[in-house]
């Protein structure tokens, strides 16, 4: 059985706010008092629960990166395509003659500007694609004969 529209924004609003009576009273449009009441009575409702987990897991599904696009995003960085926005100033002049007099007027406009990706978060980035690769390891070579001597010099 599905949810009736009421309850659907019933449960969204819960979802938005945390609090089953402010919920309640948005989704009725009913007064506080049978807020206060009928609010937390709906929580228990387990079709109604079902959907806020549903809804929630979505969310954080949403929100989190996932290994496929941190991957994309770190390609994207080592190859410098990735791009960053700064503001300079721009100093901007304008001369005319006036009674034979030179007028100016100057100006500081600021304007943002399209910058790569600094060489060190590529390098950066490039170390972390080589590491999640295992393209470098510390290899160890041990030998079987460590020359090892054990001496027993505790007296009984």
């Amino acid at each position: 059985m599905k949810l009736t529209e009421k309850q659907k924004r019933f449960a969204d609003y819960y979802i938005e706010t945390g609090n089953a009576t402010d919920a309640y009273e948005k989704a009725y449009k009913c007064k506080r008092s049978t807020a206060d009441t009928n609010g937390p009575k709906l929580l228990g409702n387990t079709r109604i629960k079902e959907y806020i987990d549903e809804r929630i897991a979505e969310k954080n599904d949403e929100q989190i990166a996932k290994q496929d696009e941190v991957l994309r995003y770190l390609t994207k960085v080592m190859r410098r395509e990735e791009k960053e926005y700064q503001v300079v100033t721009l100093r901007k002049s304008r001369s005319w003659y006036e009674d034979g007099k030179k007028q100016t007027i100057e100006e500081e406009v600021p304007e943002i500007i399209e910058i790569p990706s600094r060489l060190s978060d590529s390098n950066k980035a490039a170390e972390l694609l080589g590491k999640r690769y295992v393209m470098w390891t510390d290899k160890k070579e041990i030998d079987g004969n460590l020359g090892v001597t054990i001496v027993d010099d505790i007296d009984e």
